[in-house]
Formats: structure tokens, sequence, C-alpha cells
């Protein structure tokens, strides 16, 4: 199984003011999802010739009134796999708990030995809904 870095991803109070100061360090905005109905902007920045590394700026809408407390900053690492099915069912064989199940066949929450949450994302199309995915529920947070 291979595995791909895809991003880290941060909490920002102020989107603007963010993008402002990684700017000032020489990242470029390489991509943004505006999500109405979530009422959040993910905002993907990078170093120019660095596009696959990026850090994702999470903005929530309404605000969030942890912040600025540090421990609510950073959210996630992000990796790509080729079959989140294989990779989950790999980690729990060795006692992982799966905060966040591959119910969709898309995406999946994990947390590290050091409480650091890691996302998974599924390589190419969604697979299809499978169990004991599609009915595990969520443990935890992520």
């Amino acid at each position: 199984m291979s595995l791909k870095y895809l991003h880290t991803m941060v909490r920002v109070k102020d989107l603007d003011a963010s993008v402002e100061f990684y700017k000032l360090l020489g990242l470029k905005e390489t991509r943004r999802y505006d999500n109405e109905k979530g009422r959040f902007t993910l905002l993907f920045m990078a170093p120019p010739g660095q596009e696959e590394c990026p850090i994702e700026l999470t903005y929530n809408w309404d605000g969030d009134d942890a912040l600025p407390d540090d421990s609510r900053h950073f959210g996630h690492l992000a990796y790509r796999v080729d079959n989140i099915y294989e990779m989950c069912q790999t980690l729990m064989d060795a006692g992982i708990t799966i905060n966040r199940p591959p119910r969709d066949g898309h995406m999946a929450f994990v947390r590290s030995p050091d409480n650091i949450s890691i996302e998974l994302l599924q390589e190419g199309d969604d697979l299809p809904p499978a169990e004991p995915w599609s009915s595990m529920e969520n443990t935890g947070h992520w």
C-alpha cells in the first residue's frame, strides 16, 4: 500500500489576516473551497513550486470561540491511501481505534499515540459502501 502526504490543517480566526501572514512567508493560494451549507472556507496555500505541500487554513464563518487557544489551532495531518478500507482494517488489526470510520468509502479519521488527528482520504473515486464500515459508529472525536 502506498501513502502520500496531502496537507496540514490549522484553524484560523481571521482568514484575511492569516492569508496575509502566510503570504509574507512566501506562500501562495493554490485553491479555495467555500461551503455554504457547512459555513466554512478551506483555503490552501503553498510555497511556489511546492504546491503538493500545502497548509489548509480552515475558517468557520460563524467564528470559533475557542480560538486563539493554542489547542484549537492545529487540526490534522492528511494522507491519501490506495484503499481506505484496507488501510483502516490494517490499523484496526494493530489495535488502532477508527474514530471516524470510512462509511462513505472516502474519508476516515484516526489518532496517533500522541493524540494527533490523522485524516485518511481515498485515492481516486470513493469506494462503494461496505461493511463493517457502513454501519460503524464514530468513536471519540477526531
